[in-house]
């Protein structure tokens, strides 16, 4: 049966205007997103046969051209998703710009989950701030393999020295979809405190984004 002949109180649109986007499950926000299904299927059906194949939201809005062959997703709505994206992570990153970043820890494991959650190679990333803790800019600073990347500690001084900041956050992601630090992990995040902490650059966090998991080395006590 297609949306149109629900009953009005039941359709994504129309309960979104009635109560707000917040009311909508994740599959109602998607199917007014698409508007439209395939023969046979809702816009709702639809959407959530791409949550379930893409692991959520999260994991759909990072999938890029990989969505793009799928039945009732075209360049246009693929297009339209990456905007969506990249919409958040600017409105992410504005808040963690206006405001300090050790009190906003959830904007900051939501700005990276959007940024590397989906990230099919491994890349290692800084958040540059300033001495009130305020994000001056973020830079993707090393891409690797499925499963490894080299980091220069001698790079990643240069460019905080250039961002003039007074202390960075790290993040990188694991492909493998396990948050889990490895020794190698601790090992290099010893090694760039150790770098920084000669030119008096803090080291606030380091995270490891695996999809819509985020772990925090400051809170598992690895700093």
């Amino acid at each position: 049966m297609a949306i149109s002949d629900w009953p009005a109180a039941e359709r994504p649109r129309e309960r979104l205007l009635a109560l707000g986007a917040g009311a909508l499950s994740d599959a109602e926000l998607l199917a007014v997103f698409l508007r439209t299904g395939v023969r046979g299927k809702s816009a709702v059906d639809m959407a959530r046969e791409l949550l379930a194949r893409f692991g959520g939201l999260g994991g759909l809005l990072g999938a890029g051209r990989a969505a793009q062959g799928v039945k009732g997703l075209g360049a246009a709505k693929t297009a339209q998703l990456a905007a969506v994206l990249e919409v958040a992570r600017r409105c992410l990153r504005e808040d963690l710009r206006g405001g300090n970043v050790l009190d906003s820890p959830a904007a900051v494991r939501d700005y990276l989950r959007l940024g590397l959650g989906a990230r099919e190679y491994e890349v290692f990333v800084a958040l540059f701030v300033d001495a009130q803790h305020r994000v001056i800019r973020c830079e993707e600073l090393f891409r690797g393999s499925l499963t490894q990347t080299s980091v220069y500690a001698r790079e990643i001084v240069k460019a905080a020295l250039g961002a003039n900041a007074a202390a960075v956050i790290f993040a990188h992601n694991h492909p493998s979809g396990v948050a889990q630090p490895s020794r190698a992990d601790e090992l290099l995040t010893r090694q760039l405190q150790e770098a920084l902490a000669l030119v008096e650059i803090k080291v606030l966090d380091h995270f490891i984004v695996a999809g819509n998991q985020c772990l925090s080395f400051a809170e598992r006590g690895l700093l």
